[in-house]
């Protein structure tokens, strides 16, 4: 792996198995200053084994972990980041403005409280006791918790999970102004959609390696091509035979086609059913881009829509 003199948290050829299996397989990645990173890939692929360890949660079995330069787990480098984690819970009994102020302690620089509490959009709700908060009220405090110390590396797992459309694109604007003020930013996420307005660069990982690094951008580009949904009493498998298809799945009662050749592929659909209905094409996504990159030989699970496989 060549040196990377803007990573701030580097893995360089660490393998890691757990239970018995390899999670991580070699593998080298470099999270940067002033970048938003996406880690992406479906479940098993080693996104949560990699985040752990970065942030000294868990030591690799062969290769090197750095945070700063340093061990992830030397408290030195671990107070230069928050991290905000898909599991982590509040103390029922406690204010917002009482947990921010302890999580606040454990920085030599905090911001202040207010300001803590502004960024996260929860200034309104200081007072509140935590087990009195809505699951996305929650994840807004946790997001404050991260946020405190002023990190240099911000890990985001799952951040605007329960939150609503408004209060997720809010929490969006503060991550971006992180990463224009110079913090490297860690996110992984369920949505795509997340993923695509936020990240500067996408890692897609698969099997304990990365298959994939690029810009969002580049990633759809390199998908090309359309998508088409329907209904159809066509198996998949006569589907995905037809001209242009690269790849053909169910999605509930829709079939999801994507295509090099929309109109080749229309054509011959029309053709083969003439009971198609409730058609509609659209431009490749970032989920059809990184569906292609991995594997076809995948079980039925990893068959569903990539948005519902990337947990962990």
């Amino acid at each position: 792996m060549t040196l990377d003199l803007s990573a701030v948290a580097t893995l360089a050829g660490a393998s890691k198995r757990l239970g018995g299996r390899v999670v991580l397989d070699q593998l080298d990645l470099a999270i940067r200053c002033g970048e938003v990173t996406a880690l992406l890939g479906p479940n098993g692929a080693g996104k949560t084994t990699s985040v752990s360890l970065l942030t000294g949660r868990l030591r690799p079995d062969a290769g090197e972990a750095r945070l700063f330069g340093l061990d992830p787990a030397r408290p030195a480098a671990r107070r230069r980041m928050g991290v905000m984690l898909q599991a982590a819970s509040l103390p029922d009994v406690m204010t917002v403005a009482e947990m921010i102020t302890l999580q606040s302690g454990y920085y030599r620089d905090p911001r202040p409280i207010a300001e803590t509490l502004a960024i996260a959009g929860i200034a309104d709700l200081a007072r509140r006791r935590c087990g009195a908060l809505s699951g996305g009220q929650a994840r807004r405090v946790q997001y404050a918790m991260a946020m405190c110390g002023r990190p240099e590396l911000l890990v985001l797992d799952e951040p605007t999970a329960g939150m609503d459309r408004a209060s997720a694109r809010a929490l969006w604007a503060t991550v971006r102004e992180a990463a224009a003020d110079g913090a490297a930013v860690l996110l992984t996420s369920h949505d795509l959609t997340e993923a695509d307005a936020l990240a500067d660069r996408v890692l897609v990982m698969d099997a304990g390696r990365i298959v994939a690094d690029d810009t969002p951008a580049a990633l759809r580009a390199r998908a090309g091509g359309s998508v088409i949904r329907c209904r159809s009493s066509l198996p998949v498998v006569r589907i995905a035979m037809l001209p242009g298809v690269r790849d053909a799945s169910a999605d509930g009662a829709e079939l999801r086609i994507v295509t090099t050749d929309a109109v080749a592929t229309l054509r011959g659909l029309c053709d083969a059913d003439a009971e198609l209905a409730d058609l509609r094409v659209a431009d490749a996504s970032l989920e059809d881009a990184i569906v292609a990159l991995l594997p076809a030989n995948r079980s039925p699970v990893d068959q569903a829509p990539f948005a519902q496989r990337i947990a962990a």
